[in-house]
């Protein structure tokens, strides 16, 4: 009993550390600046339906997915620091990429990418997911899932309230936090590629 309390508080704080709410209700106000209260807490709803969705796969099927297409975390790294970084160039420059945009339905809906994944369930918490659940039990697993399942939840009252703080800033204030978090996700997104690139040279290296 006592590892188990234990387990929920180490993964409870590393999922915590990489969510970070905070700074993801920054970019969640940016990403969804122009959308009235309806559609901002619908597009959060199913963000974080999602990311728990993809990290339960991952939680459960993590090897077998990455074994089945070939893949390793390096290319998840670099491909999703390509495309935080071109959301937060775009939102720096004071412009709407197609990524962000989701009227049209020919675009990729935000809720999807980049919120769900790369922001919410992005390399660093996939990476986590699968090193608490690889040689974990069935109750890890499920308290892994249980934790995430609650991160979700505390950034959805996060989202929630976001609305109060776009009415206090304004639309001058809100431009820019929204240019703001643009460079910080540039910067995230950056650093995801940098890490992906010496990843990726080091597995290269060590064969």
């Amino acid at each position: 009993m006592h590892q188990l309390i234990e387990h929920m508080i180490t993964v409870f704080l590393g999922y915590f550390a990489i969510m970070n709410p905070i700074a993801n209700t920054g970019a969640f106000i940016g990403l969804t600046a122009e959308m009235d209260e309806k559609e901002r807490m619908a597009t959060a709803r199913r963000a974080l339906f999602i990311a728990f969705f993809i990290i339960a796969a991952f939680a459960l099927l993590g090897k077998a997915i990455f074994h089945l297409f070939g893949i390793g975390l390096p290319a998840l790294r670099i491909t999703g620091g390509l495309l935080v970084f071109q959301v937060g160039y775009h939102m720096l420059q004071g412009k709407t990429s197609k990524i962000q945009n989701s009227s049209d339905e020919s675009d990729v809906d935000l809720a999807i990418s980049p919120l769900a994944m790369p922001i919410l369930a992005g390399p660093g918490t996939i990476a986590t997911t699968m090193n608490f659940s690889a040689q974990a039990g069935n109750r890890e697993i499920a308290v892994t899932l249980s934790m995430f399942a609650l991160l979700c939840l505390i950034t959805f009252l996060f989202f929630k309230y976001s609305e109060n703080t776009v009415e206090m800033l304004g639309q001058r204030g809100l431009k820019i936090v929204t240019r703001l978090m643009g460079l910080i996700l540039a910067v995230i997104g950056m650093q995801m590629l940098l890490h992906g690139i010496g990843g990726a040279i080091d597995a290269y290296l060590s064969q």
